[in-house]
């Protein structure tokens, strides 16, 4: 700005000022103004975007001028500014900046007319020289401006515009685009999984909800979370940072955490399914020895040690876990298994999902078994302390892993989670899905338990009398089928539940003991599995009273020699000869007592060990371990003695051959000394022999002498 124009500006100011207060006030603005302006032309287009945010009720800004500049300023345009300040606020104004943001940005707005309209009664009572200036800047600045939106909506439209010729060339070649489709599928890319915010039935049916797991989220929907947490608050937040993990909750009272030399791989992805598997590493390999050779010892003191060296070793908290368990100290049993959990999760591949459902783990691997094993465990420390619900989860996550081989056959359990946890909806829906493909009606349980939760929802106050009547006579229909196809469940659930039969029922050879008897006995381990550990589902009134008015209708179809029933019986002599090892593996894992005593003899007469229960026949082992030295040849019977009662006795520890052959002859040299020695000591006793009571009198006499 050049010294004559500063003159005739300060000329004009002062006479204004001193006749009417509101010219300088205006002209003042519009110094203001065009200083503004100046500076906001070589602003970034961000800078005009944060001006034109606070035109909308940002606070006002300080000013961009410092305290030199203001200086420098003269006094009576710092007056002027303080006047202009106090008109703004007056007329409901944030800042002097308003009536250019208005003007360029937002014309379209009511508040743009009226700062538009305030600027230019402003222009006409102020004969100001930048006037034009004023004008020129603001329609370059807002040339520019239009000028750039227009290149960005120009952009836009040529991304989003259609390319006629790129879809005829797509419609054309239609097939390459699907072969190539096939190709990604099967090819072993990554998919990462994606969450699903529809509807829940939209959802597969194995979906995990990571809320779920945690059985905190039921309890407090039973009894509020001050109960549930108590005074856990507080401690959290002084407590150190760990690692956040969903399958447990690390405690206080755990050792530090480290790597234990357990990792994950991907095997391969196909078909949006990605198979991974657990690695041992080399130390993690040389621990996983020693806790074979305290196995073998049968000593838990062994294993307590190797733990304290290894305090996150999977199998030894497995094993000891049981220890424990049988020794009642179930809090100690239940805090070894969240350890074991909470070591495998710390160890999942970044791609591993517990939701998605499409995740698997191949059981015949030793390495997968621990993490199997592990969640089995704490899904049934969850429901007996009463979280079915969380329970329900947790099976849900077993059996996605491997939903075809279901190596712990937890369709034999999932239906009994599901009515205690009022699932009764993705009962019924599982059993609609997997029916066609999984013949689940020809399972005991799922022959029950699915008409019992038709009827438990068909008792539910929510739904129409339509629905309600649907589902009672489905339950009914499909409770009657299950009585005819396993006429072997009635008597004994009646026994559990404590109900007498009534005399003609208990008569019936149909219902009676040759119905028992008769069976295979593969179906009476599953019978006796489902009755020993659902029978408490039955004792409601009412579902005793419908159970009893269907087993009338049953008899009436057997009396009438309806040819359903001839067909289920030879369905139960064909189908159930022997019972696969799963099924073995998961009565080993509940303990029904019922169920356990009707295994089989080969399934008793071998070992059975907690953190590997019948092993597959066919595991993929990706390393051995090492064999040991046989040196029961070269050892004595004392040797063969202490090596009897504890297999890893070794008296001659790891000497040489030579030294072992020396040391081997003198220890026989010196048990055969010391067995001779007690030939003859046995040899040399006599035994005095009882006295006689011919003459008392004489011996009486001998002895006076």
């Amino acid at each position: 700005m050049g010294p004559g124009l500063h003159g005739v500006e300060e000329k004009k100011n002062t006479s204004e000022h001193e006749g009417n207060g509101r010219g300088s006030l205006s002209c003042c603005c519009t110094c203001g103004c065009y200083s503004a302006l100046r500076s906001r032309c070589s602003m970034s287009r961000r800078a005009l975007r944060k001006l034109r945010g606070e035109h909308r009720g940002q606070e006002e800004p300080e000013g961009p001028e410092s305290e030199e500049e203001i200086a420098k300023v003269p006094q009576a345009q710092q007056r002027s500014h303080k006047g202009s300040r106090k008109l703004l606020e007056e007329r409901g104004l944030n800042n002097p900046f308003q009536l250019i943001t208005d003007l360029d940005f937002d014309d379209q707005s009511d508040t743009g007319g009226v700062n538009q309209s305030r600027l230019s009664e402003e222009e006409d009572k102020t004969e100001n020289v930048f006037d034009s200036l004023e004008k020129t800047e603001i329609s370059q600045a807002s040339s520019k401006l239009k000028k750039k939106r227009k290149k960005k909506k120009g952009k836009k439209c040529v991304n989003t515009e259609p390319q006629p010729d790129v879809d005829l060339e797509g419609s054309a070649n239609l097939g390459d685009i699907n072969s190539i489709l096939e190709d990604i599928e099967n090819s072993n890319g990554v998919t990462f999984p994606t969450q699903n915010s529809g509807n829940t039935d939209v959802r597969p049916l194995l979906y995990v909800e990571h809320r779920n797991l945690n059985p905190e989220t039921e309890l407090k929907k039973f009894f509020g979370s001050r109960a549930v947490l108590g005074d856990q608050r507080p401690r959290q937040r002084q407590r150190p940072h760990h690692r956040s993990t969903w399958l447990t909750t690390i405690k206080n009272t755990w050792p530090r955490y480290s790597k234990t030399g357990i990792t994950m791989s991907l095997l391969e992805s196909k078909r949006g399914v990605q198979h991974f598997t657990f690695e041992h590493q080399r130390d993690y390999q040389q621990v996983q020895f020693k806790f074979l050779d305290a196995v073998e010892s049968m000593d838990p003191n062994n294993i307590v040690l190797l733990l304290q060296m290894n305090p996150y070793h999977v199998d030894s908290l497995l094993q000891l876990s049981d220890v424990c368990r049988l020794q009642e100290d179930q809090e100690m049993a239940r805090d070894l298994i969240e350890r074991a959990l909470y070591s495998l999760e710390c160890s999942f591949h970044p791609v591993f999902s517990l939701t998605s459902g499409t995740c698997r783990l191949c059981y015949r691997r030793p390495e997968n078994r621990g993490f199997f094993l592990a969640l089995f465990k704490h899904m049934f420390f969850l429901e007996k302390r009463g979280c079915p619900r969380t329970a329900l989860e947790f099976c849900k996550l077993i059996l996605s892993f491997d939903p075809d081989n279901d190596p712990l056959c937890m369709l034999l359990l999932i239906d009994f989670l599901a009515l205690r946890g009022r699932e009764y909806t993705f009962l019924t829906r599982m059993f609609q899905e997997w029916e066609n493909h999984r013949n689940l009606s020809q399972l005991p349980n799922f022959a029950f338990s699915v008409p019992l939760a038709y009827f438990q929802l068909s008792q539910q106050d929510e739904i129409s009398d339509y629905e309600e009547k649907a589902s009672y006579d489905k339950a009914s229909h499909l409770v009657q089928q299950a009585l005819i196809m396993f006429p072997g469940v009635l008597i004994p659930l009646l026994d559990a539940c404590g109900v007498l039969p009534d005399a003609a029922v208990a008569s019936h050879p149909f219902f009676g003991a040759m119905a028992q008897i008769s069976q295979p006995p593969a179906l009476s381990q599953l019978i006796s599995l489902y009755v020993g550990r659902s029978h408490g589902l039955w004792k409601e009134p009412s579902v005793m009273n419908w159970l009893e008015q269907n087993v009338r209708e049953v008899l009436c179809l057997v009396d009438n020699k309806d040819p359903i029933v001839q067909e289920c019986e030879m369905r139960r002599k064909v189908r159930y000869q022997s019972a696969p090892r799963n099924i073995h593996r998961h009565i080993i894992l509940s303990e029904v007592k019922g169920a356990s005593s009707a295994l089989p003899l080969d399934v008793t007469s071998q070992p059975v060990l907690g953190f590997d229960p019948l092993p597959p026949l066919d595991s993929i082992a990706s390393y051995t371990r090492p064999e040991r030295s046989n040196r029961q040849s070269n050892q004595g019977t004392l040797s063969l003695f202490f090596r009897s009662l504890l297999p890893n006795f070794n008296l001659q520890g790891e000497a040489h051959p030579e030294e072992e052959l020396g040391a081997a002859r003198d220890l026989n040299q010196g048990v055969n000394r010391l067995m001779a020695a007690m030939r003859d000591m046995l040899a040399n006793i006599q035994f005095q022999g009882p006295p006689r009571e011919d003459n008392p009198d004489e011996e009486a006499d001998a002895e006076w002498d």
